[in-house]
């Protein structure tokens, strides 16, 4: 009996070390997929996010899957244990300051998997520090939280990572968004009065 329960807490942590958190690798141009994969053979949850890009050669019109995010994977992992992943043939350096990674927030990745798994047309997109945070209400992206852009044509929700100063953009219909109202920036009546 003692030794079941001592199998069930070691899987119980090892679980809680593959858990970890999720960190961005800096790869060389166009190694991304198979950066992808042997991280993935060799354990580690990765995310790959994907998109539809349409490239010209002289005979034909193909569609094929590009990086959202060119030169990043993103994998799941203790940063005490990221050594496997730095002996991957076309990784460079974890993203992060002073060689400490820098852990990308949970909800981050959340909202670009939903982004990419909604079926809505995405691409990548110019970072933006400042803009209309909204929440969409409607749709297959309900709940998702972004900066709202627009054209006179079609709105986009702009989903971001922070952490590496990029992000994607994602069609939305006008009336999905629901403005986020901004905190509010008031002083509280029993500390203005001190």
């Amino acid at each position: 009996m003692h030794q079941d329960h001592d199998e069930r807490l070691l899987r119980t942590e090892e679980s809680c070390d593959v858990a970890g958190q999720w960190f961005a690798l800096r790869v060389k141009s166009r190694r991304e997929k198979a950066v992808a994969a042997i991280a993935r053979n060799k354990g580690f949850e990765e995310f790959l996010p994907l998109c539809q890009s349409r490239r010209r050669w002289s005979d034909r019109v193909k569609s094929v899957d590009i990086p959202l995010f060119p030169g990043y994977v993103f994998c799941r992992l203790d940063p005490q244990r990221r050594l496997p992943l730095l002996t991957i043939p076309g990784v460079l350096h974890f993203v992060g300051t002073a060689k400490i990674p820098t852990p990308i927030e949970d909800v981050e990745i959340a909202a670009i998997q939903t982004a990419v798994r909604s079926g809505a047309q995405t691409e990548p997109w110019p970072f933006l520090a400042v803009g209309q945070r909204v929440r969409i209400e409607d749709g297959p992206l309900a709940g998702l939280e972004g900066i709202l852009a627009g054209t006179s044509q079609r709105q986009r929700l702009i989903v971001s990572l922070t952490t590496l100063k990029c992000s994607i953009s994602v069609a939305i219909e006008r009336r999905w968004a629901v403005p986020i109202p901004a905190p509010s920036l008031a002083i509280p009546m029993n500390q203005a009065s001190s």
